[in-house]
């Protein structure tokens, strides 16, 4: 594999010892770390696989990181990103994975990107890295990262992990198969699990985060065999990999242009399902304030709902709406459904609206509840309150 990157200026003495037990590794040397630090890699997403693959690459001495991601540190990470902590908690997760590698090493430098990522900014960031990695959580974001490196001739590193299980592979237009030629196009939006809703083990973050690494590593070296053209399946309750060959599609058609990938991926929904059925976290105050009969459903899971949630709502979990069960009650009565932001109460609105209730979802969730001012209860959920729903006219601000 030719080397990605051309070797930067000599090492000075303090960088050897700080390198030396990679230094010594068979056919790496000293020529090879001068090409990482000559790299410039660009890692989308601060999060579960973002904050273990980021301190790695520091680590190793790749020098310059850019890190793109518009998230803020909350509670429910910290089990799994371990590059951030409680003290973080509200902080941009750039900023804080930035204080992570300041620590491991002051001298590399990384590159905020606190932004969300589009068809219109992606390109003007990625012409400055020699290579990209995905570490992001959504199939919006993987194709649009999968064809900005087509488009630029770049190579990508992808990952994903969900629950147990994670998988590794390299996209090269210019040298293999990309993600495209591998999933041609996306899942159904509803049949596709997030970690917030279907969880993931905290380990996994770090151990495909490492194999993610160490594939830019090799790139940029040029040592080992990629896996390009290769996509490796690890399952971590039963301690095994699989390895899947594929190829590139000749009957694709290239990438010319990025497009809407929230359409694309079916995430974005009709305007009856989404833009008439929002309610804003300030509307819900006022009508709270006034007592207006408006119903309120909780989506989330229990455990969740334990820990904190707005007061006088019925709990009904996702899985059990998909399963058929529905809302107690008339469906004449106008409801607002909500989860902790708004992914699992949007899919819960298409799903209410098709068996003719008259439902809003809250944007933004629970979370932008809280930041206007509103309350919300953290003590124990009644077993039988999914059985009971409230009215939200009994609740005040």
């Amino acid at each position: 594999m030719i080397p990605l990157v051309e070797p930067g200026p000599a090492l000075e003495p303090e960088r050897i010892t700080r390198y030396s037990r990679q230094l010594m590794l068979p056919g790496f040397g000293e020529d090879a770390q001068r090409r990482l630090a000559a790299a410039r890699v660009l890692v989308i997403g601060a999060g579960g696989l973002g904050s273990a693959i980021v301190p790695i690459l520091a680590g190793s001495g790749i020098g310059t990181i850019g890190v793109a991601d518009d998230d803020v540190v909350e509670l429910s990470n910290l089990h799994r990103q371990l590059s951030h902590g409680t003290g973080d908690i509200g902080r941009a997760k750039v900023d804080s994975l930035a204080d992570t590698v300041r620590a491991i090493d002051p001298a590399r430098e990384l590159i905020v990107h606190r932004e969300r990522l589009t068809s219109q900014n992606l390109p003007a960031i990625v012409e400055g890295y020699d290579l990209i990695v995905d570490g992001s959580d959504n199939f919006p974001t993987r194709y649009l990262a999968n064809d900005a490196a087509e488009l630029a001739g770049k190579p990508l590193v992808w990952g994903s992990i969900l629950r147990f299980h994670g998988q590794v592979g390299v996209a090269w237009r210019e040298h293999g198969p990309t993600f495209r030629d591998l999933f041609p196009s996306p899942p159904p939006a509803d049949e596709t699990l997030s970690c917030e809703l279907g969880g993931v083990l905290p380990s996994l973050c770090t151990a495909i985060g490492s194999l993610m690494a160490t594939e830019v590593v090799k790139l940029i070296v040029g040592i080992g065999e990629p896996l390009l053209g290769r996509v490796v399946f690890y399952d971590a309750l039963t301690a095994r990999t699989r390895e899947i060959a594929y190829a590139a599609d000749d009957m694709r058609a290239p990438v010319t242009e990025l497009i809407d990938y929230e359409q694309f991926c079916g995430v974005r929904s009709e305007p009856a399902a989404d833009d008439a059925a929002t309610t804003s976290a300030a509307e819900l105050l006022q009508w709270m304030r006034e007592h207006r009969p408006v119903r309120l459903i909780d989506v989330r899971e229990p455990h969740e709902a334990r820990a904190r949630r707005i007061a006088g709502g019925q709990l009904l979990p996702l899985g059990r709406l998909d399963a058929g069960e529905i809302p107690e009650g008339s469906s004449d009565e106008p409801i607002v459904i909500y989860c902790e932001r708004d992914p699992r109460s949007r899919r819960a609105v298409r799903t209410l609206i098709e068996r003719g209730f008259r439902v809003t979802y809250l944007a933004g969730g629970i979370q932008a509840f809280v930041a206007v001012g509103g309350d919300v209860v953290g003590d124990a959920v009644p077993d039988d309150a999914s059985r009971n729903p409230a009215r939200m006219e009994h609740v005040t601000s």
